[in-house]
């Protein structure tokens, strides 16, 4: 039986994976806090990568929460140290995985509102959740594995039964699913840079007047699923790999799409004034819904990849009715 290894395998996109994977024939091994093979116990890392298939990396801390000292270190150092126990534990193998797919972040692109991003033209952003993505993916690519292929998977934000759209949805529930806009507030270090060349200001946020037209970027739980069984099946791509839909719409449109969704009729424009505060009640930041993400999936659809939720509304619909909960069935035999 062929075998595959996923670390993070609990969280909300490792457990489906794992469902994905076991319909697909494969032995999953889980690594995780709460699973059988722990991060504390190397050995049983290297035992469980040494002679598997495919090696999928989800670990580390959510980005949901206040970006709190404590938690800004945690979501660094929950991702930068479990891939380099993997990378060991790849480099030590007697038979290493064929390809090793780990986690990223669309979030790694600036701010846009002129162009999209796509692997081969993006800019590089700045500031805290920049600097995560490019500590993440600079321990995930340094040094030489011959036998194994990497994929880092640069993830827009995924619609699903995760925390991002949770939120999205609870901000429309409450009536305040207008439009967001940003604007000044009270200088903070939250978003300051972090790591060994941290980047961007010492104080922000940063402001950008758009009004509610600040781009999303987004893909369907499904999606992010076929797209990994479609890179495991690729031996030809490797590098950063945009997952998000071909279709990305603005801040405006997702907010009254969202209203449609749960049967709100209205929804109250919302300033980075009135964000804040409801942003630290809801212990997260604004970040996720004020910074324009405009990413393409360029290495996905130049590779013929097709995508079963390419739509917003489609996406969502599904997700209300329960359709990023649904078992994935296994592929038919290419």
């Amino acid at each position: 039986m062929r075998r595959a290894v996923v670390a993070g395998a609990s969280g909300f996109l490792g457990a489906a994976l794992c469902e994905a994977l076991e319909a697909d024939g494969y032995d999953v091994v889980r690594i995780g806090r709460r699973e059988a093979v722990s991060w504390n116990d190397p050995a049983r890392i290297a035992d469980a990568v040494d002679g598997a298939d495919v090696l999928v990396n989800f670990a580390g801390k959510s980005v949901n929460c206040r970006y709190t000292d404590a938690h800004r270190d945690e979501i660094l150092r929950s991702r930068v140290q479990t891939t380099a126990a993997l990378r060991r534990a790849i480099t030590a193998a007697a038979r290493p995985p064929r390809v090793w797919i780990n986690s990223s972040t669309a979030t790694i692109y600036a701010h846009a509102m002129d162009r999209p991003h796509t692997e081969e033209s993006g800019r590089i952003g700045e500031g805290f959740s920049v600097d995560v993505a490019r500590n993440w993916e600079r321990e995930f690519f340094v040094g030489e594995l011959p036998g194994t292929r990497r994929v880092a998977l640069r993830m827009a934000i995924v619609l699903g039964d995760g925390p991002a759209t949770k939120l999205l949805l609870t901000l429309a529930r409450l009536g305040l699913g207008g439009p967001q806009h940003d604007g000044p507030w009270f200088p903070h270090r939250r978003y300051r840079g972090i790591g060994s060349d941290p980047s961007g200001p010492d104080v922000g946020p940063p402001v950008y007047r758009t009004r509610g037209r600040q781009k999303f970027s987004w893909i369907h739980l499904d999606d992010v699923i076929r797209a990994i069984r479609f890179l495991i099946d690729r031996d030809d791509l490797e590098g950063p790999v945009n997952l998000s839909s071909p279709h990305p719409t603005d801040n405006a449109e997702l907010m009254r799409t969202l209203r449609r969704a749960v049967g709100m009729p209205v929804g109250l424009a919302s300033w980075r004034w009135m964000l804040e505060p409801a942003m630290w009640l809801l212990r997260t930041e604004p970040e996720l819904v004020l910074k324009s993400r405009w990413v393409l999936p360029g290495v996905l659809t130049g590779a013929g990849f097709e995508f079963s939720h390419p739509d917003l509304g489609n996406a969502i619909d599904a997700v209300i009715a329960g359709g990023a909960l649904r078992a994935q069935a296994p592929r038919t035999a290419s």
